[in-house]
């Protein structure tokens, strides 16, 4: 008996149009194989497959406008294909040149089962593949995967004509436009045909390890497979500069274990009162006085839009790979506010439940090591935000007060920002302003 299908968590939207199917009737497909992709008027967003299986019948046809919940299609049961042997069609794509290989290649996808990674359904994380070193093309009128396969082929879609509705590129402009190049391109080097399009980076040899030793192949989790795809575009398009500072939190940290010990029952709650409570609270302080963090750059990059809101992410470690959940309204909440909030999305993160609004709005993010160690580190910053603050574990240190060193408690801070919207003077003054509030906690109600 068939299983159906549905669209799952896609966040705030709702009767959003299918603009591409990816998948026909028969198909066998690997888990997070793109099945549709759906298209608002804020995001592009493909729907992956939740398991492996074959497809008995599809539910829906193009135009349709589709929810969370509604019918997608029927499954089959199991594919027969194991994933390993799925996976190592995109794992070719990515070495093979543009021209007469990436051609010959694609047909060959066609054939066999789809086994390209989904993206994961929100816009500010965008598409979803292991990252080549073309630009991810977000400006271009097409869906995530055609995005991403034209990364994979090392094509430069910006040179595509779409023929599909109101001028989408479709995956059949990029076979045409592949077809039609093969011809000057069957002469050129690898290494050079990719060279003439995107960033012009090379891409680095494949290289046979096994010639060494033994070998394991450990496929990525899909959270890494996503978010190294974002953060590969964050490193090549932010111009990032660090700025490192340090807090003494000796009173801050006595407060928070007063909190923290005179509510034991919150242990049994689910959360605790940690010093990311305080930093969260601090960091709205700084915003506040410096709005410029608290922005993104225009699609043009001739303004900032200035966000009137204090949502922060988060970054969690869970077994998989890191995720950034969005603590909201940070500014309208108070300290154990703030922690109940963080247990709740820390418990989601780690058991895999995490939705898509759970991850979305951020305006500013902080990535804590504390429980771990470190002096100091570069957190990425998490385009479209233009700032990051990265901690590192606090440590005893003498401290001179005038007349004798004292132990104090001391944070390392490190700020990493968009140096097109934030110059250094800039940076110090914010990072300055967060290690002042964080020291007293007075001045987190000021």
């Amino acid at each position: 008996m068939g299983i159906e299908i549905q669209i799952p968590d896609i966040g705030d939207f709702k009767e959003i149009p299918i603009i591409e199917i990816h998948v026909k009737e028969g198909d066998t497909i690997g888990p997070d194989d793109p099945l549709v992709s759906l298209e608002s008027d804020k995001a592009t967003m493909d729907v992956p497959s939740p398991s492996a299986g074959v497809v008995e019948k599809i539910l829906v046809k193009l135009g349709d406008k589709v929810s969370e919940g509604s019918p997608l299609l029927v499954f089959k049961g199991e594919a027969a294909t194991s994933p390993a042997k799925a996976s190592s069609g995109p794992a070719k794509a990515a070495e093979a040149p543009a021209g007469a290989d990436s051609a010959a290649l694609l047909a060959k996808q066609e054939q066999a089962p789809s086994s390209a990674s989904s993206s994961r359904p929100s816009a500010p994380t965008a598409p979803a593949a292991p990252v080549g070193t073309l630009p991810d093309f977000s400006q271009v009128h097409a869906s995530p995967g055609v995005r991403r396969l034209a990364r994979e082929l090392g094509l430069d879609l910006t040179a595509v004509k779409g023929t599909g509705e109101k001028g989408r590129i479709t995956k059949e402009d990029v076979k045409g436009h592949l077809t039609r190049a093969a011809a000057p391109a069957a002469g050129a080097s690898g290494t050079a045909a990719f060279a003439g399009g995107g960033m012009g980076i090379p891409e680095i040899p494949a290289v046979d390890f096994s010639k060494f030793g033994p070998i394991e192949t450990q496929p990525l989790s899909r959270i890494k497979k996503i978010s190294g795809a974002h953060l590969h575009r964050s490193w090549l398009n932010v111009p990032l500069v660090t700025h490192q500072d340090e807090s003494d939190i000796t009173e801050t940290d006595a407060y928070r274990k007063e909190l923290d010990n005179a509510g034991k029952a919150l242990k049994d709650n689910g959360y605790r009162v940690t010093l990311l409570a305080f930093l969260i609270k601090a960091a709205v302080s700084a915003l506040r006085k410096h709005p410029e963090f608290n922005a993104s750059l225009s699609p043009e990059k001739d303004a900032l839009i200035l966000k009137r809101y204090y949502n922060i992410g988060v970054a969690v470690d869970t077994p998989d790979g890191l995720v950034v959940p969005v603590i909201k309204e940070a500014d309208r909440k108070g300290i154990i506010e703030i922690s109940r909030d963080l247990g709740a999305i820390s418990a989601k993160a780690r058991d895999g439940k995490l939705g898509a609004a759970d991850m979305q709005g951020a305006t500013f993010s902080i990535s804590s090591l504390g429980g771990i160690g470190g002096t100091s580190f570069t957190p990425l910053v998490n385009a479209p935000e233009v700032a990051i603050l990265g901690v590192a574990r606090a440590k005893m240190s003498p401290v001179w007060n005038g007349t004798a060193f004292e132990p104090r408690l001391i944070v390392p801070l490190s700020l990493s920002y968009d140096h097109r919207v934030i110059d250094g003077a800039l940076a110090a003054r914010f990072a300055r302003h967060l290690a002042h509030v964080l020291e007293d906690v007075r001045r987190l109600v000021v």
